[in-house]
């Protein structure tokens, strides 16, 4: 097996990982969407469970990346917690046309996704 199949490879299973770790997120964020209507919520659970979704996700994410690799999980646990990181931030740059909404909690949450990713590679 050549250099170019091993890293088709790793980038497939990272995007397989990424997707699972998004539908697992709408899924979980629609749960939450039910649970606020229902019960009507604070906007400070809310938050708080938001958080919880994203550090549950990318530990799940970090430990599936970890439990792929032989040698370094939680450089792999770290880099998918990063990628989740990038993603949402872009998705949230294009949703709300502007960094203003998202740049308040934008290094808490980048360190939430990285640490709870490489946990998970550690873990794995």
């Amino acid at each position: 097996m050549g250099k170019r199949e091993i890293y088709a490879e790793k980038v497939i299973f990272i995007t397989k990982c990424m997707l699972a770790a998004y539908v697992l997120t709408a899924g979980l964020l629609l749960l939450l969407a039910f649970l606020l209507y229902r019960f009507g919520m604070s906007e400070k659970i809310v938050s708080v469970c938001i958080i919880v979704i994203y550090v549950a996700v990318t530990f799940l994410a970090g430990l599936l990346a970890g439990k792929r690799a032989a040698r370094r999980r939680f450089v792999w646990g770290l880099a998918m917690g990063i990628a989740y990181y990038v993603i949402l931030v872009l998705v949230s740059l294009i949703v709300n046309r502007g960094a203003e909404a998202v740049a308040g909690n934008m290094l808490t949450v980048f360190f939430l996704c990285a640490g709870s990713g490489m946990l998970g590679g550690m873990l794995s």
